[in-house]
């Protein structure tokens, strides 16, 4: 079952940012992750959420996220993401099959 990682930032500082962006996609693909949704500023519809960019991160299994997530190179990326935006992350499971409910 395929799981999402999803983010919502605001970019504080770009030049410090700007290396994240530049050396994430290798690691990403390392464990078989892609970007479907890659920093679009959102329409909002509903409710009062106000989240200023959306990446959304598609990996084939747990397993691969996890991996990931706990890979030396993306936490060290990590943390150059947290000291030039602010963000919010979750990792959620996908749909088991695309049949209506």
């Amino acid at each position: 079952m395929n799981v999402y990682l999803i983010m919502d930032l605001e970019i504080h500082n770009i030049a410090i940012f700007t290396e994240y962006i530049r050396k994430m996609p290798k690691i990403v693909a390392k464990y078989r992750g892609r970007d479907v949704v890659q920093g679009v500023e959102p329409r909002i519809l509903e409710g009062d959420w106000e989240p200023a960019r959306i990446v959304v991160t598609e990996f084939p299994s747990r397993d691969d996220a996890e991996s990931f997530l706990n890979d030396p190179e993306a936490i060290a990326l990590f943390k150059i993401r947290e000291s030039s935006t602010t963000s919010k992350l979750m990792l959620v499971d996908g749909c088991l099959s695309t049949d209506p409910v």
